[in-house]
């Protein structure tokens, strides 16, 4: 799915860059509340690409799920985030490093263990059900390949899931659902002209509720990706690698 509907990095939406989960992360000198939050949210974030980079390392459901939960209770536990240099503080590169150095000193049955105990953050049920859902063999893809097509791919659902909020919460669950189509690079999908006559409603309208879908798209787009860098200037960076990744 390619869902970038004509966005280019230097487009800019209202959504200043403002203080992110990442940097919050990162600047905690001890354990703290809003630290600890900020910190689950982006488990949950790359749960799922850093279980897929496991998979694809010849790992079972369950070795992988336990050794991603054990990855996570080991970083929560020394608080490695702590040490993390500012300058280098892109969340993509850093938990995929600390990742593959875990994946070298594990053993599989140490791991197996569940260090740090707890409920994982995502079941494996729902792990499976994203793989058998994730249409691109996995056997045509690198371990890192994997890892980063899945981070674009959360990335992006977390924001067609905001967006999908915001307009439930104004009553246009059904206007939303027609016009998100219209985000997709895909062969078979409706057009304009289409929508507006299943929504009873003229072209022309809907072409200015999709470039107003599309503008928040954006900022929210820009908003969860900023959330996973420490610095304003590696956002950009990270917006074209996101870009090429999907148009991979």
């Amino acid at each position: 799915m390619k869902a970038t509907a004509g966005w280019q990095p230097n487009d800019r939406g209202d959504a200043a860059f403002v203080t992110t989960r990442w940097s919050v992360v990162l600047a905690a000198q001890s354990s703290s509340p809003a630290a600890e939050e900020a910190l689950e949210k982006l488990c949950r974030t790359y749960w799922w690409p850093l279980y897929g980079f496991v998979r694809r390392n010849g790992y079972s459901p369950e070795e992988a799920q336990d050794l991603v939960q054990s990855f996570f209770a080991l970083l929560l536990e020394r608080r490695d985030l702590d040490v993390v240099r500012r300058e280098k503080g892109r969340l993509r590169s850093y938990l995929l490093v600390s990742l593959k150095n875990f994946l070298r000193k594990a053993r599989r049955r140490e791991t197996a263990a569940k260090r740090g105990g707890g409920r994982p953050l995502v079941s494996l049920e729902e792990l499976l059900a994203r793989e058998r859902a994730d249409l691109e063999p996995a056997d045509n893809l690198s371990a890192d390949r994997v890892y980063e097509r899945r981070w674009a791919l959360s990335l992006l659902a977390q924001v067609l899931t905001r967006l999908g909020e915001e307009y439930r919460a104004a009553g246009q669950t059904k206007l939303f659902d027609d016009l998100k189509e219209l985000l997709a690079d895909e062969p078979g999908r409706r057009s304009q002209a289409d929508i507006a006559n299943g929504l009873a409603m003229t072209e022309n309208a809907v072409k200015q509720a999709f470039h107003r879908l599309r503008k928040r798209y954006r900022e929210l787009l820009r908003e969860e990706i900023a959330h996973t860098v420490a610095l304003p200037g590696d956002l950009e960076d990270e917006l074209r690698h996101f870009i090429a990744v999907l148009s991979a």
